[in-house]
């Protein structure tokens, strides 16, 4: 129970760090009130296709590591082992987010093709934006926490948890759109967006805490004592919870911050 756990801190860490990726950003900037009007389309009817299109490309991402964890389980490694190279990849992961000595995990810099706003209907470029970012792969990292999530899900050995990891992931990322459901003005744009700069360094030192009480939870339990068990499954309890805490309250921070009017 506990890496799956663990992974799920990890997933709801780095899918909202990733609202911070360039096409996390880009897409709070071209998927509003303000510019669907613009265009003469709804936003709640792309709102609801992106949405459901980060979720597919989150299932995806489920997929490939559901696949991983059914050849992790066919090779039957101790709980021991499992742990062990857990705690190694959220210790990496945590190393190359700090940039210690140097270290830097290549990512992925791509960017979603906005000129499909021009070319395609709503559901084309709703479903298409989504899927992409809801992969996690497709687009910009900002974390690799996303990387870490993956190895996790493998390590977990479940396909099935595996596949409901990655459509939390989608599912996250894609409902980071309606933090930008409030703007219906280039004032309310700006507003979003300075409190999203000032929000910036914040998520990462969450994403990176995270990472690191993972590591924490794994080192706990090596030695095999009953009694570490139990704190490393309150350290991942704890960790969701004020996972879900925090990204309540940067909801409402950022709706706060966007006006309704042309400001």
């Amino acid at each position: 129970m506990l890496l799956p756990l663990t992974a799920l801190a990890v997933c709801l860490a780095a899918a909202g760090r990733s609202t911070w990726s360039p096409c996390g950003l880009s897409m709070l900037s071209t998927i509003t009130p303000m510019t669907e009007r613009a265009g003469g389309r709804r936003y709640e009817v792309t709102v609801r296709w992106f949405v459901l299109g980060a979720l597919a490309g989150g299932l995806c991402l489920g997929a490939v590591m559901a696949g991983l964890a059914g050849a992790v389980a066919a090779t039957g490694p101790t709980a021991r082992t499992t742990v062990a190279l857990a705690l190694g990849a959220c210790l990496l992961a945590a190393a190359s987010d700090l940039g210690i000595r140097g270290l830097r995990l290549p990512v992925h810099r791509r960017q979603v093709n906005e000129r499909w706003l021009d070319e395609f209907r709503p559901w084309v470029y709703g479903t298409g934006f989504g899927w992409q970012l809801g992969t996690g792969l497709a687009t910009y990292i900002t974390t690799c926490g996303v990387y870490l999530l993956v190895v996790l899900g493998a390590l977990t050995g479940r396909p099935v948890t595996a596949l409901a990891l990655g459509a939390v992931f989608g599912i996250v990322r894609g409902l980071a759109i309606l933090v930008g459901r409030a703007v219906t003005g280039p004032g309310a744009m700006r507003a979003l967006h300075r409190r999203l700069s000032r929000l910036e360094p914040a998520s990462r030192r969450v994403v990176i805490g995270t990472e690191l009480a993972a590591a924490v939870s794994c080192a706990l339990v090596l030695p095999g004592r009953s009694a570490g068990v139990g704190v490393a499954f309150a350290v991942c309890v704890v960790a969701v919870v004020v996972l879900a805490v925090v990204a309540v309250a940067w909801a409402a921070a950022l709706a706060r911050s966007a006006p309704t009017g042309e400001g």
